[in-house]
């Protein structure tokens, strides 16, 4: 079958089922809503929340563009060349979305650079608007416009179907609640409905540390899965929609930018593949003294509770499993900097040809081998964890990253020699942050001080709203 006609087909499907769910969805007035508030629950489920409440502790910040400059360049014309911090825990999941220089300092429900579908992974209170509004209800518009909706960070709600009788009496019922992901879920064959328990417990942290883009007219949130999972397929797909992120500031070339693929290349991993779930690692069963059991939900890193974790089915010790794992993350870093460095130039040898004159068609294959490459690369290292998930999943990724910009760079060359350029191309200083935001004339000052000005006199009166509103609940 033709590729692009099936995507055709399947796009047709997703928008006649969004069509169906927005009304299924907007029509329950008389459904009781999601509570999205997480200390609602911790009468019912004390130890479950203050675990999750623990998730506050990794307050400290990670400024990933200072340790790699490279990824300023990578991203140039993007929002992450202005800020991109590691993720913290599950507790700052909103005040990290609302606090970086991406989302920018909308003084309006109108201005802003981001739509509302960045706010989708980040609280509960998501699927509560999409229930009481429709997905078209919540997606349309930009960030800013439903600010003082989205006031709780993640939390019990966004897992749980937290209005079933099993949950209030004890039993955790696992959810998806939002219609967007079911659907990518029924793209794989993979009804949720119809899962196991271990699948279940995989698929709903699959509903926000996943690969996803933003379509149609109101920017709505879609897995790219219509062809599979792999970054093979998902590469596939994109390249038959024709669909790009950004222009890259320098070389022009239409990018693609990975979000967090864990669930993706977990699949793919040797702990995917042997069912080994996220909260066999993540959210072991903790016994407490008096013999009964529950799911600890500080979600953080396995070795931290190894005798929870690791040691139910390894049995090495925990000094020998760290090295193992502290040696294949060396080894995926590695690769990762190797192909940073060919991406790097590939993108500043494309804007020097660009210079020299060349024309969309001598730069059309130049340019789709730095997509290639640049997709490849950030979907081995957005996927947080890939090290212990599956660290030859991301080597094979990061290696044919490392092929596809050599490609780019093999052209870029004979394409510079025709045009009477044999010199090597002179790259900027970028040893560090401001001086690669730098070289790209970014200024930084200006979207700082505007982000100051939006955290002190936006984000108050969104959040009195909301506790206006959440007053009576």
């Amino acid at each position: 079958m033709n590729t692009l006609h099936w995507i055709a087909k399947s796009a047709v499907a997703v928008v006649a089922s969004s069509l169906l769910s927005t009304t299924s969805f907007a029509a329950s007035e008389t459904k009781e809503l999601i509570d999205p508030r997480n200390q609602g629950y911790e009468q019912q489920h004390p130890d479950q929340y203050h675990s999750w409440q623990a998730t506050s502790e990794s307050e400290h910040i990670e400024d990933a563009l200072a340790e790699d400059p490279n990824m300023v360049i990578m991203w140039a014309g993007y929002g992450f060349a202005k800020d991109y911090n590691k993720a913290r825990g599950h507790f700052f999941a909103l005040n990290d979305v609302r606090q970086t220089l991406r989302t920018g300092a909308p003084q309006d429900e109108n201005s802003g650079p981001m739509p509302m579908a960045c706010w989708s992974c980040k609280s509960p209170d998501v699927g509560r608007v999409i229930e009481e509004r429709g997905e078209d209800g919540y997606f349309q518009g930009k960030w800013a416009r439903l600010g003082n909706q989205i006031a709780n960070p993640i939390g019990c709600a966004d897992c749980h179907d937290t209005r079933s009788e099993g949950f209030k009496n004890g039993e955790p019922a696992l959810a998806l609640t939002k219609p967007y992901v079911e659907r990518a879920f029924q793209a794989i064959d993979k009804p949720f409905e119809k899962q196991s328990r271990l699948d279940k417990q995989a698929s709903v942290c699959g509903q926000c540390h996943v690969e996803y883009y933003f379509t149609g007219p109101n920017k709505s949130v879609k897995f790219p899965w219509d062809m599979g999972t792999t970054v093979n397929d998902m590469e596939a797909y994109y390249d038959a929609l024709g669909f790009k992120d950004w222009t890259h500031k320098v070389s022009k070339a239409p990018m693609l930018k990975a979000q967090h693929p864990g669930y993706e290349t977990w699949r793919d991993g040797i702990h995917g593949k042997n069912k080994v779930s996220c909260v066999d690692c993540h959210m072991p069963k903790v016994a407490k003294e008096d013999g009964t059991v529950y799911t600890d939900h500080k979600v953080g890193n396995p070795f931290d509770r190894f005798e929870d974790t690791c040691a139910n089915c390894h049995t090495q010790s925990k000094d020998q499993l760290r090295d193992i794992v502290s040696t294949r993350k060396a080894q995926v870093l590695n690769m990762k900097l190797t192909a940073e460095k060919q991406i790097v130039a590939a993108h500043f040898e494309a804007g020097a040809a660009w210079d020299a004159g060349a024309t969309e068609q001598e730069m059309k294959d130049i340019l789709q081998d730095i997509r290639h490459a640049q997709w490849r690369w950030d979907y081995a290292i957005a996927s947080h964890g890939v090290h212990m998930h599956a660290p030859e999943v991301a080597l094979e990724v990061l290696g044919t990253a490392v092929d596809r910009a050599a490609d780019a760079r093999t052209k870029i060359v004979r394409l510079l020699a025709k045009k009477g350029i044999t010199e090597p191309i002179e790259i900027p200083d970028i040893s560090t942050k401001a001086a690669a935001q730098k070289a790209l004339g970014m200024d930084m000052d200006k979207m700082n001080a505007d982000k100051a000005q939006f955290l002190k006199t936006v984000v108050p009166k969104w959040e009195k709203e909301a506790q206006k509103r959440e007053s009576t609940y």
